[in-house]
């Protein structure tokens, strides 16, 4: 049995979807079912049954499992409550590192870009205590990530008790099936994907730096899928723990992903450039790139897609069709 927590959600869903497709069904799945969208992200997975948030450790009492893979979190990056943030995103995922260490269960788990903050200080997943107290984040969320990483790489340093594998994964720009019911933190492609299929004009900002052209803000963005796959190839390699950027180490515009949009649906490129809003002007992300030599050195040597073939892909298999979810 493998628990997935945040099972019904984005990367959650998708893992569900890749242990199915690798033959295996006896997952539960940790969540809260609040939306029609996250209930139907699992429509087409089997799974053997749904593990509430009230009942998650008494359900784990007295139980083997073969990994947690712990995707759950509050993700959104607007988030001011503290308190909640910091309950979902730190002293839960301390509870279930406590759980797999006693058990010896693995423990794979979900961190973040947004740990890197503005990006000034490199995209490099060093994973010793020094070097991720370093990292400077912008936000509420980047910092619970940022601060169980470094919980758990103290541990390490102090050679404490640990699950006998375990794996923080830096995500960067995650898109593809099931983001849908994330809202504004669905991916810029699952958001204008309406517009340009109706014909209208996608709209993408302009830039106020004089170095990067409109719609020239670039992200490392990464096929889900493809984020999925480096999780099942841990769960195959239970000798790798660390922290890793889960990237495809290459930065690409917004304008690339649309213009692949638009190829995908074999239209002409309509796109309209907008002025930055001005709480954004002097504080926008322009560039993430993930580092990728950590991972690809414990041995990860799968391809990742390439931007106009995940979107292409994503486009045609799902969001142009009557029933996008995978």
């Amino acid at each position: 049995m493998i628990l997935v927590t945040g099972g019904a959600g984005f990367i959650g869903s998708n893992l569900v979807a890749s242990l199915n497709e690798r033959g295996v069904t006896e997952i539960a799945v940790n969540d809260h079912l609040g939306s029609v969208e996250k209930e139907r992200n699992l429509k087409h997975r089997r799974y053997s049954g749904i593990v509430s948030a009230d009942e998650l450790f008494r359900w784990l009492d007295g139980r083997k499992l073969e990994a947690i893979l712990h995707m759950g979190a509050i993700s959104s990056t607007t988030a001011t409550d503290e308190k909640a943030v910091m309950a979902a995103n730190f002293e839960l995922p301390m509870q279930l590192l406590d759980w797999c260490t006693s058990t010896r269960t693995p423990f794979v788990y979900a961190s973040s870009a947004a740990t890197y903050g503005d990006g000034s200080q490199g995209f490099n997943d060093d994973d010793t205590p020094e070097a991720l107290a370093r990292l400077r984040p912008l936000n509420l969320y980047g910092r619970s990530k940022q601060r169980f990483d470094l919980a758990v790489a103290e541990r390490m340093r102090n050679k404490a008790p640990m699950p006998p594998q375990w794996a923080g994964l830096k995500f960067f720009n995650v898109f593809g099936p099931n983001e849908y019911h994330k809202e504004d933190m669905r991916s810029v492609l699952c958001k204008v994907f309406p517009d340009a299929k109706a014909g209208r004009p996608v709209r993408l900002f302009k830039s106020d730096r004089a170095d990067v052209p409109d719609g020239g803000q670039s992200r490392d963005f990464i096929y889900v899928l493809d984020a999925a796959a480096v999780v099942l190839w841990l769960l195959d390699h239970p000798r790798v723990s660390g922290i890793y950027n889960v990237g495809t180490g290459e930065a690409r515009s917004f304008r690339d992903m649309i213009l692949a949009l638009f190829t995908a649906l074999k239209r002409e490129p309509q796109i309209h450039y907008i002025d930055m809003p001005a709480e954004l002007s002097g504080r926008y992300q322009y560039l993430t790139q993930a580092r990728m030599e950590r991972l690809r050195a414990a041995g990860y040597d799968a391809p990742f897609t390439p931007l106009e073939a995940a979107v292409e892909d994503y486009v045609t298999r799902f969001l142009d069709r009557p029933d996008p979810y995978r």
